[in-house]
């Protein structure tokens, strides 16, 4: 009775019942393997394509901004150098309604913008016809503010020109314009200066004043002229005056 509840088993020949257990399982375990190979290489690919987008962000942005230079149409271009130009105008305009400005001392500060440098000339010729700068005027203010208010001599006000970058040749204009009474006008600082050394002796004012006048750019033979005039002034007498 048994016997008749069993179902049926064929063996293959030469072959124990107990492999085909194994090779089912092995086959089973084959699938899993590809499976999880399957899913290994769509996570790697994923992986890969977030690398792509963690690139550096200052070495993409460079790259992105050479792209666009390169991409760019000659409109866009002529709309880019516009707005660069305009950009660098203002700050120029702004500079100016502090103070006089040389085309030397403007092309500093146009260099300071995103303005392209065969640009800036354009610009500089562009207010030098507006008489935004002129170059004349600002060497007449130097004339004024440091020759007749600071008392300055003609090497004084010579270097300050200098200094802001005018044309040797307007220098020298402006200095032969300069009226002849350097003498008289250094003889009247030195006078009022020796008012304030109190009751020091001649021989201390002396070098104080050659010091002093020497400074703001008067020559030697003018220094001891003032020198020999302010100490009248105040009742030295010239002969009292030891020279070192």
């Amino acid at each position: 009775m048994v016997e008749e509840r069993l179902a049926p088993v064929t063996y293959l020949g030469g072959v124990p019942a107990a492999s085909h257990g194994a090779a089912a399982d092995s086959t089973a375990a084959d699938s899993t393997a590809a499976d999880s190979t399957d899913n290994a290489d769509g996570v790697d690919g994923a992986e890969g394509s977030d690398d792509a987008d963690d690139a550096p962000y200052g070495v993409e942005k460079y790259e992105d901004d050479d792209d666009d230079k390169e991409d760019e149409t000659p409109e866009s271009q002529a709309a880019r150098v516009a707005v660069e130009r305009e950009h660098a105008e203002g700050v120029l305009r702004q500079r100016l309604r502090g103070r006089s400005l040389s085309a030397s001392e403007a092309r500093l500060v146009l260099a300071g913008t995103e303005v392209a440098e065969h640009e800036i000339e354009k610009i500089i010729e562009r207010f030098t016809e507006l008489s935004y700068i002129d170059e004349g005027r600002l060497a007449d203010q130097i004339v004024h503010s440091h020759h007749e208010r600071k008392g300055l001599g003609r090497s004084g006000v010579q270097a300050e020109m200098r200094r802001r970058g005018l044309d040797q040749d307007l220098i020298l204009s402006k200095l032969d314009e300069m009226p002849d009474d350097e003498t008289e006008r250094a003889i009247e600082i030195a006078v009022k200066r020796v008012g304030q050394l109190g009751r020091l002796d001649d021989q201390t004012i002396d070098r104080r004043l050659n010091a002093f006048l020497m400074r703001k750019g008067y020559s030697w033979s003018i220094v001891r002229v003032a020198v020999k005039a302010a100490l009248a002034s105040r009742g030295g007498s010239p002969s009292r005056v030891r020279f070192q």
